[in-house]
């Protein structure tokens, strides 16, 4: 491999990111609705210490122009609208799923030919059904097809070439392995199935592939350029059955979504009405864990009004993160990275994918 290679990127999404565990884990990990409460009760948190704080007391402070019942009045029309304009956009984006009869049978043929490509690779008469144990098919089709290319290269008389194959195949084993093992009994819906994808690292390994065999056409047998072209198919393969699921999981995150906004605006929409009728600074005297009740009350209020944008900020979170590292599908470079470092430099201590990312990322 020649001295201006790329460096090998980390294997797993949160390696290859520059941020920290603990926002990585915010952005795709956290349970969603987990992070709609803590939204809110950040919310909850700041106006009560704000209001407790403030020099202005507490009945001086909400008897000027009723600001409460402006507040919910403002709350309630944005609940309103906001949760209406949600709705009808996920209607957009689902229906793309309708369509004649005609499109349906295009999408069919489409997606069986597919199947019917992926069958003739993994050399089974029919492929998986479910999403995780599909991609775990092709997967472990790659890693079959890494061992192929490092038992072809072997007899060349080439330790260069031998030693880049070595650690390349080595690492694609080891990365194999491990999304493998997550895939194992993920079901489609939850998450996993689409992070276990995200950590295989296939549009780094498919430019790896395609350079090593380039830079050493000359030296390579028939039986090493087979090998090559064999596993560059199945990574291949691989690259648009993970934008497939990736999709079909936007689609069902959406659809999440909008029910989740539903159930939310019903006691948002409960508690911005009450605000405007029923709310009397008078019948709040007194303070709750030394904090005036009034303000415990109207922060209650406001908090439980924004659950339906709690939940959209939370969800809408994690599907951007996930489009902007996908954005591209095959070996492109969209980050800033090192170009003069070597691919097959290797080093155990180093997670050099932080700063240098595959297009498709990537990730």
């Amino acid at each position: 491999m020649s001295d201006s290679e790329e460096s090998r990127p980390s294997d797993t999404m949160q390696e290859r990111v520059p941020e920290s565990s603990r926002k990585f884990w915010l952005l795709l990990n956290a349970n969603r609705w987990l992070v709609a409460a803590g939204i809110s009760g950040g919310v909850f948190l700041a106006l009560a210490i704000v209001g407790q704080l403030h020099p202005t007391g507490t009945p001086a402070l909400f008897s000027q122009a009723d600001p409460i019942e402006t507040l919910f009045q403002g709350l309630l029309t944005a609940i309103i609208t906001g949760v209406t304009l949600v709705l009808t956009l996920s209607q957009l984006v689902l229906s793309q799923e309708q369509g004649p009869v005609g499109d349906q049978r295009e999408r069919m043929e489409g997606a069986m030919a597919f199947r019917k490509d992926v069958e003739d690779v993994i050399e089974e008469p029919v492929s998986p059904a479910q999403p995780s144990a599909f991609l775990r098919s092709l997967v472990k089709l790659t890693r079959r097809h890494a061992e192929a290319v490092s038992d072809a290269v072997e007899d060349i008389d080439d330790e260069p070439l031998n030693d880049q194959v070595a650690t390349f195949t080595e690492n694609l084993k080891r990365n194999a392995d491990a999304v493998q093992s997550s895939l194992k009994g993920s079901q489609f819906g939850e998450f996993d199935v689409i992070f276990s994808a995200l950590n295989y690292n296939y549009s780094w390994k498919l430019y790896a592939v395609r350079r090593i065999r380039a830079e050493n056409e000359d030296a390579l047998t028939e039986e090493a350029h087979h090998a090559f072209d064999e596993l560059s198919n199945a990574l291949q393969l691989f690259g648009p059955a993970r934008e497939h699921f990736k999709t079909l999981y936007f689609q069902w995150a959406l659809i999440d979504l909008s029910r989740t906004m539903l159930y939310a605006s019903i006691p948002a929409l409960l508690t911005a009405v009450a605000g405007i009728i029923y709310l009397e600074p008078a019948l709040f005297p007194g303070t709750v864990f030394g904090v005036r009740t009034l303000v415990m009350v109207v922060s209650a209020g406001v908090a439980v009004s924004l659950l339906p944008f709690a939940f959209l900020f939370s969800y809408i979170l994690r599907i951007v993160t996930v489009a902007k590292r996908t954005l591209s599908i095959g070996p492109f470079i969209l980050r800033e990275t090192d170009l003069s470092r070597d691919l097959d430099r290797v080093e155990t201590d180093e997670k050099d994918g932080a700063d240098a990312d595959s297009g498709d990322e990537d990730e």
